[in-house]
């Protein structure tokens, strides 16, 4: 078997994927969840399908996910290939820039592979960057 490359790695990480849209939100201090349990993409090495359920979490700020156009999105992973732990994170940035919320969590919970079950978890604003400066 031929070895991981950086190919590999940064697959999908820049696919053009459809638009998040947004709407403006009229309320303060709450927080939207959404589960998604269908996702699926595609392995990037062994074009095998990835398959699990995605939660996002986040506390609006002036605007708020438009629902269709996140499931449109979603659906898109579908034939992408991207490692699961990019995909959360990539959702991540895109929600993050779609909104401008206060705070967001992507949590990947993907079906067991060989015996192995993985959870992505990645939040913004990241903990190290919590009175730290970020180097992103």
């Amino acid at each position: 078997m031929r070895d991981y490359t950086a190919e590999h790695a940064r697959a999908g990480i820049n696919a053009k994927l459809p638009a998040l849209k947004t709407w403006p939100n009229q309320f303060a201090s709450y927080v939207i969840t959404t589960r998604f349990p269908e996702y699926s993409s595609v392995c990037p090495k062994t074009g095998l399908p990835d398959y699990g359920t995605v939660t996002i979490q986040y506390m609006p700020r002036k605007e708020c996910l438009e629902l269709k156009a996140l499931k449109m999105y979603l659906l898109a992973y579908r034939n992408l290939g991207i490692f699961y732990e990019n995909a959360v994170n990539r959702i991540l940035r895109d929600i993050v820039a779609a909104v401008h919320p206060e705070w967001c969590i992507v949590r990947g919970e993907f079906t067991p592979r060989g015996g192995l079950t993985t959870t992505v978890f990645a939040r913004w604003p990241s903990l190290q960057s919590k009175g730290k400066s970020s180097k992103r």
